[in-house]
């Protein structure tokens, strides 16, 4: 009996032992699969028709229709490492292909994460300062959707948003030693522009710090967020080797209720450029998509946006987006006169085919006028407003 008792003890540890065994191999299995790195591939393609006013033989054909961008995004984790890219390639007169975004990020929980690489400025509204296909006046000025190089700390909350960040300069594509910012960029930053007459100012964007707070509430009918933001850096001269500083400051609030949605945002900038003497100290050249303009040194901006969302139950159209986005650019120097942005439009979405559809109006503004490298300092007060009828449809996959 005593034997039998020994035989059944150890039979029932062996399979005791056997079960634990098979368990921890299923854990680990498990495990393995969830540390699997997870990547994911999509982009789009877009096509664009426009009709500008001022292109008396374009507004003759009934305006163009062409490509306008195809771009690749990768997305991949691994346990708690991150990537996020974005290559655009656009028109070769646009600056043909470039990097959006690219990031290598670190997420230490679910509030917390850091992110190295081409990242996106935390200043004022994110993401996106806007609703049309053009975005908002601040874009063109460096003020919203801007990428730079550097580091960038996000904190986020049910109550409150933090973005701490430090660039080292903006996009740098030319490594010489006295290289002018590469025009070819996504994203608007200090570059190099020649004046005439022999002369040239040559700046780049260097040691840039930034901060943005937002304290979110939600209520049951409506979800509010305000917050400020806030950035300084050099102002590096390529002429005279000196370096002076560039800063902006902005307090945004926005508020989404239902369907309705408002963004709004005032903002402030400053650039002191260390210039050659003689050289104009009011103006500065900001470059993207390979055609460098001027703007001025100093000025508020103003936005406003507005959209109302119709959810739409068909097999074809799911949802109408209807919105104006108006700006308007205050310049410091009195000679100059000031610009104006306002766009009114919609977007229709078919799946994974988006639609915008704008009327959008400008004063002294480079993309809605005649006037392109001073429309932004200048300006001129006896040309006409600038109109121009946009479609862009994408397929994003």
């Amino acid at each position: 009996m005593k034997n039998l008792r020994y035989i059944f003890l150890i039979s029932t540890i062996l399979f005791i032992s056997k079960e634990i065994q098979a368990e921890k191999i299923e854990n680990k299995e498990e495990t393995e699969v969830k540390e699997k790195p997870k990547v994911k591939i999509g982009g789009a393609l877009r096509f664009n028709y426009n009709l500008s006013d001022w292109k008396k033989e374009q507004v003759k054909r009934g305006g163009d229709l062409g490509y306008e961008l195809f771009r690749l995004n990768a997305e991949a984790s691994y346990k708690n490492v991150e990537l996020s890219a974005e290559y655009r390639i656009y028109d070769r007169e646009l600056g043909g292909g470039m990097l959006r975004r690219g990031i290598i990020g670190y997420r230490f929980n679910e509030n917390q994460k850091l992110q190295l690489g081409l990242v996106q400025v935390p200043f004022g509204v994110l993401d996106y300062n806007s609703n049309c296909w053009f975005l908002s006046i601040n874009y063109y000025l460096g003020l919203e959707e801007d990428h730079d190089m550097g580091l960038r700390y996000n904190y986020s909350s049910e109550k409150y948003d933090l973005n701490i960040a430090f660039f080292k300069n903006a996009e740098e594509l030319l490594f010489g030693n006295n290289s002018d910012a590469s025009n070819n960029r996504y994203s608007y930053d200090a570059g190099s522009l020649d004046l005439g007459n022999g002369t040239k100012t040559r700046n780049k964007e260097i040691n840039q710090g930034n901060i943005r707070f937002v304290y979110k509430h939600h209520k049951t009918s409506a979800f509010h967020k305000i917050g400020v933001s806030a950035k300084t850096g050099g102002l590096y001269n390529l002429d005279t080797k000196k370096t002076g500083g560039h800063f902006a400051a902005a307090l945004h609030y926005e508020i989404k209720a239902k369907h309705f949605a408002l963004k709004s945002q005032i903002s402030t900038y400053r650039f002191n450029s260390r210039t050659p003497n003689g050289e104009n100290k009011e103006i500065i050249a900001l470059t993207a998509y390979d055609a460098p303009y001027l703007v001025a040194s100093k000025a508020n901006t103003y936005t406003l946006g507005l959209s109302y969302e119709i959810p739409i139950k068909a097999k074809v159209l799911q949802n109408i987006k209807v919105y104006n986005d108006f700006g308007y650019m205050q310049k410091f120097n009195s000679k100059f006169d000031n610009s104006i942005m306002n766009v009114f439009g919609t977007m229709l979405t078919t799946g994974p085919i988006y639609t915008f559809i704008d009327f959008a109006f400008g004063k002294n503004h480079p993309w809605l006028g005649t006037e392109w490298t001073n429309a932004f300092t200048t300006g001129a007060a006896k040309d006409p407003w600038g109109f121009r009828f946009n479609i862009n449809v994408g397929y994003y996959f």
